[in-house]
């Protein structure tokens, strides 16, 4: 199966069924705190050709456009915690993969701003996939901020993805079980 047609015939459900959750997870967002509670951002996608990724808020409104891993957890809203760790933020996205900007499984997208995690991918090759909402790095813990750990594991997500692996990393994200391995760095 296609991945485009993988990623379109579970995310146009998937959207349908969460669109009343998103309506009273904005309504509880903005009930805590000021601001839209829809994020928009500019990321770098495939071929690092720009675009507005959606999020639902999860930090205070006036924090800046930066990298989570630099942001400090004050300013982290109370529902943007439990948002985060359940990954209701990211539902948003599957607007993005219908589009065609995104996959479900994929290489995170990463920002602009962000010249050396870029630099690094494009030396990798990572702009050659459609960014995704999760991936095998996220699931094995590996954020932003370690560049080359994050190019080694995107790479090797490139080179084994097929279905079966996009599926266990769904499965990973959401149930918390063990993810599947990174081979680069395990003991051989």
């Amino acid at each position: 199966m296609k991945k485009r047609v993988f990623d379109l015939a579970v995310s146009v459900p998937l959207f349908l069924i969460a669109l009343p959750i998103i309506v009273l997870i904005c309504i509880a967002v903005s009930l805590e705190s000021r601001g839209a509670p829809i994020f928009r951002q500019t990321r770098l996608g495939k071929n690092e050709k720009p675009f507005s990724l959606y999020k639902i808020r999860t930090m205070y409104v006036g924090t800046g456009d930066h990298p989570t891993h630099v942001v400090g957890g004050e300013n982290i809203t109370k529902i943007g915690k439990v948002l985060r760790r359940t990954k209701f933020d990211e539902i948003p996205q599957l607007g993005n993969v219908i589009r065609g900007e995104m996959s479900l499984v994929g290489p995170r997208p990463g920002l602009p701003s962000q010249n050396t995690l870029a630099a690094v991918r494009r030396e990798n090759h990572i702009f050659d996939v459609a960014p995704g909402i999760t991936g095998l790095a996220q699931v094995n813990g590996i954020d932003m901020s370690t560049h080359e750990k994050l190019a080694i594991a995107d790479q090797e997500y490139i080179q084994r993805r097929d279905a079966l692996l996009d599926l266990q990393i769904i499965f990973s994200t959401f149930v918390r079980t063990k993810a599947p391995t990174i081979n680069a760095f395990s003991d051989k």
